[in-house]
């Protein structure tokens, strides 16, 4: 089963990446996930079931403990067929 992650921490800062935004960045670019997009005020990453959970585990972890007092976030099911990949 592949999955896509959908997140935001907060607070915001417009001026400075505080340092929950910049961990959750940190977390999700150094997963085994497929695919990873970080922005300023949203994050994707997609990869398989095993891969997504576990980076999500270390997102919300040290997110909070790098001072985020809201994450955000969705987790949906891709489906497989239609990217014409399977599991890796």
């Amino acid at each position: 089963m592949r999955l896509r992650v959908e997140f935001t921490t907060e607070p915001f800062d417009l001026d400075e990446a505080p340092a929950h935004a910049v961990v959750a960045r940190e977390v999700v670019e150094a997963a085994e996930l497929d695919a990873v997009d970080v922005g300023p005020f949203g994050n994707t990453a997609e990869g398989g079931a095993d891969q997504v959970l576990t980076a999500v585990d270390a997102l919300l972890r040290r997110s909070l403990e790098a001072g985020a007092t809201r994450i955000s976030l969705q987790v949906n099911v891709v489906d497989e067929s239609a990217s014409g990949e399977g599991e890796r």
